[in-house]
């Protein structure tokens, strides 16, 4: 049977991993980088030296920096920071075929215009059929060939399945999903309570407080999945609960790592240590669209009040502890 040919736009460690993966059986995968110096490092070297050394790019592989060599691509995964994703798509679009899928890898909320990735897809790449990948995983564990299980979410339900079979392999398993908005809100939210959980960790505030943190954070999303029309069965699955368990444990976390360094003293901008933290983005906008669907999430209130310098780390863990007790849910 003959495979989708796919292209990797991101050559990040995440679209390294992803371009790993595409590249099972496959003869040739382009891999896009933004910088030429990068796309030359990566087929020189044959591995992301700053994020994933010791890891090599599968021979098949072909790191590019030319849009066009994504012509002809059935399948494009989209593995670019959230907010460049519509200056992305834009420039994608003389190159993608009609009728091509376009898979977001991206995890986050369009902060000027409040707009899931799905939603930039559908606006920027009106031939796409807009997909999305989002679940518990690390670059460097699926790079390993480490049992990872993630969704994969597209409208169209023959779509779904279509994608999940030309990506799965034996160690990367794909379960398929028609709820875009949830899987999407799900990946985004998740990194916005991944701070918060470094914070307490950086805070060390112990392991009970971590607990109770995330079950907490889980019940913030589950309660704004509900408000924005998600399936409940998406919020308790891998791109809901599996994410948030992840991300709110690990210090592989980028966004876990930032929370870590900010509850221990450092500023925001020494705390990212000049790696990309989509939560720092997607904070407040997530806190705009919960105000105005009437939902209550006091912990990415937090967490929002501190990076915009409203509230210090001590005080919003006082502001939470202080809250009034009511029944759980």
């Amino acid at each position: 049977m003959t495979r989708d040919s796919i292209a990797v736009l991101g050559a990040g460690a995440w679209g390294v991993a992803l371009a790993n993966v595409a590249a099972q059986g496959r003869e040739r995968v382009p891999l896009w980088a933004h910088e030429p110096a990068h796309a030359a490092a990566l087929a020189r070297d044959r591995e992301n030296k700053a994020h994933l050394p010791g890891l090599p790019l599968a021979q098949a592989v072909a790191p590019v920096s030319d849009l066009a060599s994504i012509d002809g691509a059935e399948i494009v995964l989209a593995v670019v920071p959230a907010q460049a994703m519509r200056e992305v798509a834009r420039a994608v679009r003389p190159h993608l075929a009609e009728g091509a899928a376009f898979v977001i890898c991206a995890k986050g909320i369009e902060r000027d215009r409040r707009r899931f990735m799905s939603e930039v897809v559908a606006e920027e790449l009106p031939q796409a059929r807009p997909a999305v990948l989002s679940g518990p995983s690390f670059a460097a564990d699926v790079c390993r060939g480490l049992p990872t299980a993630v969704t994969l979410a597209a409208a169209d339900e023959p779509l779904a399945q279509r994608l999940c079979e030309a990506l799965s392999t034996r160690t990367f398993r794909l379960y398929r999903s028609t709820d875009l908005l949830g899987v999407e809100l799900g990946g985004a939210a998740k990194n916005v309570f991944a701070i918060a959980a470094g914070m307490a960790s950086g805070r060390r505030l112990g392991a009970s407080a971590q607990a109770a943190l995330i079950a907490r954070s889980f019940a913030e999303l589950t309660r704004l999945g509900r408000g924005l029309g998600a399936r409940s069965e998406t919020m308790m699955g891998l791109s809901g609960l599996g994410d948030l368990v992840l991300t709110c444990g690990s210090a592989q976390s980028r966004n876990f790592a930032f929370g870590e360094a900010l509850g221990r003293g450092a500023s925001a901008k020494d705390a990212s240590g000049g790696k990309l933290t989509e939560g720092a983005f997607t904070a407040h906008v997530l806190v705009q669209m919960a105000r105005a669907a009437g939902i209550e999430m006091p912990i990415a209130e937090a967490v929002d009040a501190i990076l915009s310098a409203r509230l210090s780390v001590d005080a919003a863990i006082e502001a939470l502890l202080m809250r009034p007790l009511k029944a759980e849910g």
